[in-house]
This record gives C-alpha cells, sequence and structure tokens, in this order.
C-alpha cells in the first residue's frame, strides 16, 4: 500500500542524487521536507538551485539533533554513514529509517531486477538495459538507473504495469531496504567498504538483504563460481538461477560456458548465446557479466535474439576499461571505476602488453596484498598517487618482494601521476589507471576522476 505523504515531517540526510530526488518526489507529494547536508552552502548552490520551486527546507554545514524534533521519518542517502549521532539519535528515537530505493520499491508498478556485487554490477546492468531495449516493442519500456544513473524514483509515476525496471543497488541502500526485488542477482562478494560497514560479514549481509525479503513467486540468480554470492542459496525463497563458466547441473537453469561459447539452459533445454571471440569487452570477469546478464534476461522471460544482438553490439560502460587513446604507440585505459583492489586485479588481468599502472586514491580498509602479488607479476611500473599511496607503498615494503618486478613512482596527484606515465611509457605499454582506491580524496566520485584523467591524457603532446 502506497504512503499518503500529505503533511509527513520527513528529514532528508545528503544532498547528492538519490538525496535531491527523493527530496523532490517527497515534496511533490505534499510532505514537509527538510534537506540536510554536512557541507557548507557555498558547496551546494547548484543543488539548491535545482528544487527551488519546491518549499524545501535546507539545513547546511551540520547535522543539529535537533532536527528530529517532530520528524516522522529520516531518509537516508547511500552516501551517509548510518553511525553519525543524527541518525544514531533517530534510531534511539524509534523513528523510522529509509532511503529512495526502498520508497521506489514501495511505489513501483512493475517487476524489478535488482543487481548488487562487489563487481560488474554496473556492466550487468548496463548490458540488461541494452538487451531490454532490443526485445521489448514500442508498448513496454525497460527503466535503468538505481546507483547508476538517474535515481529511479524521479520515473516512478510514469511507468506502467507492463513495464521492467533494472536497478543497480548498492550495499549502502540495501542495508535500508526491507523490499527485495522480483528478480534479485548477486555478482559476487569480496571484501569492499570496510571503512563503512566494518566487516566482511556486515558488508556480506547487507548484500543479502536483496534477497532475504523475497517471496516464493520470485527468482535469485546466483554466481556458481564466487562463493560469497552462491553462499548465500539458503536464502533463496523461491526459484535459484545461476550463472558461471563451471558446468551447470540438468535439472537447472541459467548460464554456463561451453566449447567457447556462452550457453542458458532451462532443465535441459540448452541454447547457444554466442561464441567467447564475439564479445568485445576485454577480460574473464566481463565474460562473467555476459553470463549474469543472460541468466536474469532468461529467468525474465527475455526471447535469446534481443540477448545475443546486445552482446555482440555491447561497448561497455564508461570508466570501466575505456579506451581513452592511443598517443606515441602507447594505449591509454581508463578504469576509474575500479575503487577496490579486486577491481584492479580484474583490470590487469585483461590485457598481455607491458602495463604501466596508475594506483592510488582513497583507502577503504581493503587488503593490498593480492593486489599486488598480481602486480608483481604482471606489472612493469606503478605510479602510486592521492591520499593512499603511503599506505601502498608501506605495503610494498613490508611484504619484501625476493624479485622485485616491477618499478615504483609515487606522486601526489593524478594529475602529476599522467605527466609521469607520459615521460615512462614505451610505445607497445598500456597506460592503465585502474586505482584500487575510491576518488573521493580529489575529486567528486570516480566519473570526475575518469573525466579529468581522459582530459589530461587527450592533452598530451
Amino acid at each position: 500500500m502506497k504512503t499518503n505523504w500529505m503533511n509527513k515531517q520527513v528529514l532528508v540526510i545528503g544532498a547528492a542524487r538519490q538525496g535531491l530526488a527523493l527530496a523532490r518526489f517527497l515534496a511533490s507529494h505534499g510532505a514537509i521536507v527538510t534537506l540536510n547536508d554536512g557541507r557548507p552552502e557555498q558547496d551546494l548552490q547548484s543543488s539548491k538551485a535545482q528544487l527551488t520551486d519546491l518549499p524545501i527546507r535546507w539545513i547546511l554545514g551540520e547535522h543539529p539533533l535537533e532536527l528530529l524534533h517532530e520528524t516522522d521519518l529520516v531518509c537516508v542517502s547511500g552516501g551517509v554513514p548510518l553511525n553519525i549521532p543524527l541518525i544514531v539519535a533517530a534510531k534511539n528515537k524509534n523513528i523510522p529509517l529509509s532511503n529512495d530505493s526502498q520508497i521506489f520499491m514501495e511505489n513501483v508498478p512493475c517487476p524489478v531486477i535488482g543487481i548488487t556485487g562487489s563487481a560488474g554490477k554496473t556492466t550487468t546492468t548496463t548490458l540488461l538495459g541494452d538487451i531490454a531495449h532490443k526485445a521489448f516493442a514500442k508498448d513496454r519500456k525497460g527503466w535503468v538507473g538505481g546507483n547508476i544513473g538517474n535515481p529511479l524514483i524521479n520515473h516512478v509515476e510514469e511507468m506502467t504495469g507492463n513495464d521492467l525496471v533494472i536497478l543497480e543497488l548498492s550495499s549502502f541502500q540495501l542495508e535500508l531496504m526491507t523490499i527485495s526485488p522480483n528478480f534479485a542477482a548477486i555478482m559476487n562478494i569480496t571484501p569492499n567498504h570496510l571503512d563503512r560497514h566494518g566487516t566482511l560479514e556486515a558488508y556480506t549481509s547487507a548484500k543479502a538483504n536483496i534477497l532475504k525479503h523475497q517471496t516464493s513467486n520470485d527468482c535469485a540468480i546466483l554466481n556458481r563460481d564466487d562463493q560469497g554470492s552462491f553462499g548465500l542459496k539458503h536464502l533463496v525463497k523461491g526459484k535459484l538461477a545461476s550463472f558461471g563458466f563451471s558446468p551447470i547441473p540438468e535439472d537447472q537453469v541459467g548460464s554456463y560456458v561451453d566449447n567457447n561459447a556462452v550457453w542458458v539452459t532451462d532443465h535441459g533445454k540448452n541454447e547457444e548465446i554466442c561464441k567467447l571471440d564475439e564479445i568485445s569487452l576485454p577480460g574473464k570477469h566481463n565474460i562473467s557479466n555476459v553470463l549474469a546478464a543472460c541468466a536474469i534476461s532468461q529467468v525474465a522471460g527475455v526471447n535469446v535474439e534481443a540477448i545475443r544482438v546486445a552482446i555482440l553490439e555491447f561497448k561497455g560502460v564508461p570508466h570501466r576499461l575505456q579506451f581513452v587513446r592511443g598517443w606515441e604507440g602507447i594505449r591509454w585505459i581508463n578504469d576509474s571505476k575500479a575503487t577496490t583492489p579486486e577491481g584492479s586485479m580484474a583490470a590487469i588481468q585483461s590485457f598481455s602488453d607491458p602495463i604501466v599502472l596508475l594506483l592510488g586514491g582513497k583507502d577503504k580498509n581493503l587488503p593490498w596484498e593480492n593486489l599486488l602479488q598480481l602486480v608483481n607479476q604482471k606489472v612493469d611500473h606503478v605510479i602510486l598517487f592521492g591520499d593512499a599511496a603511503e599506505k601502498i607503498h608501506g605495503y610494498i615494503k613490508d611484504m619484501k618482494f625476493q624479485h622485485q618486478k616491477f618499478t615504483l613512482d609515487i606522486c601526489n596527484h593524478l594529475h602529476e601521476a599522467v605527466i609521469r606515465a607520459s615521460k615512462i611509457a614505451n610505445p607497445g605499454d598500456i597506460v592503465l589507471l585502474s586505482p584500487g582506491g575510491t576518488s573521493y580524496d580529489e575529486f567528486n566520485d570516480f566519473e570526475e576522476r575518469g573525466e579529468k584523467f581522459s582530459s589530461w591524457v587527450q592533452q598530451l603532446r
């Protein structure tokens, strides 16, 4: 049942994309909205300008506890930690917490595919959007969003019961949600956001919320090759489908690889989707993303031909192994979206040419050792940059490689790292920005970091 928002007192914390979209939705439905952000007013002028047509109260620069006076609901944007005093006080007062994804799920009129995971969810979500676009006639629309792009709360009232939503969900969004999507996919679970969640168990529990509230009519799609994902199969309440490189039992539903091709199967009925060499995206991890999209599309009832055509035409997403420029015989690759060491490992394993790796950004309290072992096997030169540079350098010194095969530079900022790479790289090399850390030491988000990197690379002469 939809909430009647008229005259409800709602506090929205966080004035980024999610908070702005939710504030607009609530205020336009009669709620009395206060929008609170810890950043100073001068940093939020463009955000305020987006909502001038609505009677929203802005409290900026701090999170005063008085905001909870006579508040009916507190809505938390994804980037806001749940342990700030204002949210802790709201919990102590038993004021309910929500967010834009929860309220979207309460209002969406059509089936929802939800996708989460430590890596690959944006590529898979984007590819599924392309598949839906190929498959649907004009009277049906596929809506793509959530943790990527435009928050779909902006469009929920344009949707019809005949449509399909493809929703990327982060652990930050999921930890507050009490509604699960009809089709819930978990790409993988590896250590991530431990600076926010504290432990891998807490992070896994947040991810598992995508399954916990499903019913017997719903479907879960899990990764057979990833213990973090497939280890949650005991939570599945409805149908289970799976994806992976490994063989799939004949009585199951999902996708697999056989004879250098991607296949789908439904209880023994097998169909080939495409050959592996027809997938244009580099790396084994991208084949896994394609396998996930195939399994999800299959259980969602999408025809095989649409799946195939979309995969053959798919060129990837910005800031994820994105080719920027060939310059002086050197290929420059923007993988700014790699904000974990695992993401950087997947990128490194996608190439066989010599690599100059730009590594750094802001640390998320994640382990770096496995990445650095791989770096010593496959990378010629490392340039550390940003907030995490000294920490990563400390790991390198502590690991005491018997034969350190890579050379090393340390820079304060990404721009400096780009200039340094341009002087070090040789024809035939790949310069790979795959930081392993977040962008928040220098930039607003990974998109801005990737755009700045691309711009600086284009300016090289």
